[in-house]
């Protein structure tokens, strides 16, 4: 608070954190964006910049304005902040507060990715394995898709997984794709949690383990998946099926039984 009163432009950044994530303070979104961000920002700070610009697109704080999210986005892409270079291309990409241009969109995932943005080499992969502002290039996307995992960002972790299990850009291995899946799992990508359990259920890469599929199934489901949703209420289903043809057969054995004794 000292810093930041005393004009620190990092010191203003950092006390509108604490605000946005309630750090040793009540939290109070609107003195974060209203005060602390935009003081940081209109200081030229990148990382308040893209603070602020993802408060206006979100609405938090703020009144939701998407032509100021892009506009600040802007900003710190140009004051050379990674998180606001991956950021500003999602704006391209999606048309969100500026007209959608996908080619801008590559170069600025390319930006961010060669700073070392996982979120960013994320986002550059899945531009060269679509063809996404750029030629199709499926030995590029995996390449990118591997410094994003080996970097923890657990949506690259589960698109090289699979990438491994359907031999793009690479040769097919199934061990891999289950290992990248797990990682990414393990993280809470509720994408990875589905094809966890797709892997559990079928022995892809691992021993099969039906249990384990269910409870990654109810991971990825619980979290909103819907191909988790889907494939959790297929194992119910199947369940309840087993349960009513064991049912079915227990009381065949039995009638067939007291038939015998009555001969």
């Amino acid at each position: 608070m000292k810093s930041a009163e005393g004009g620190d432009s990092d010191g203003q950044n950092s006390l509108g954190e604490c605000y946005y994530y309630r750090v040793r303070t009540t939290k109070d979104e609107e003195k974060a964006v209203r005060w602390w961000y935009l003081k940081s920002a209109e200081c030229g700070n990148s990382s308040g910049q893209n603070n602020l610009d993802e408060c206006y697109r979100n609405g938090i704080g703020t009144t939701k304005d998407e032509e100021k999210a892009f506009h600040w986005y802007l900003k710190s892409a140009e004051g050379g902040n990674s998180n606001g270079k991956n950021n500003l291309s999602y704006c391209y990409e999606n048309g969100i507060g500026t007209p959608k241009d996908e080619k801008k969109a590559f170069q600025w995932y390319l930006k961010a990715a060669e700073g070392g943005n996982n979120n960013g080499q994320h986002n550059l992969g899945f531009c060269y394995e679509n063809g996404i502002g750029t030629t199709k290039d499926e030995k590029k996307a995996i390449h990118w898709y591997l410094k994003s995992a080996e970097g923890g960002n657990s949506s690259g972790q589960n698109n090289l997984g699979s990438c491994y299990y359907n031999g793009i850009g690479t040769t097919k291995d199934e061990v891999k794709a289950f290992q990248w899946y797990l990682k990414s799992a393990e993280r809470g990508n509720i994408n990875g949690q589905n094809n966890l359990g797709y892997c559990y259920e079928n022995g892809i890469g691992t021993t099969k383990d039906e249990k384990k599929a269910f409870r990654w199934y109810l991971k990825s489901a619980e979290g909103g998946n819907n191909n988790g949703q889907y494939n959790l209420g297929y194992c119910n289903q199947l369940k309840e099926r087993i349960i009513m043809d064991n049912t079915i057969l227990a009381i065949v054995i039995t009638v067939e039984m007291e038939q015998q004794k009555m001969k």
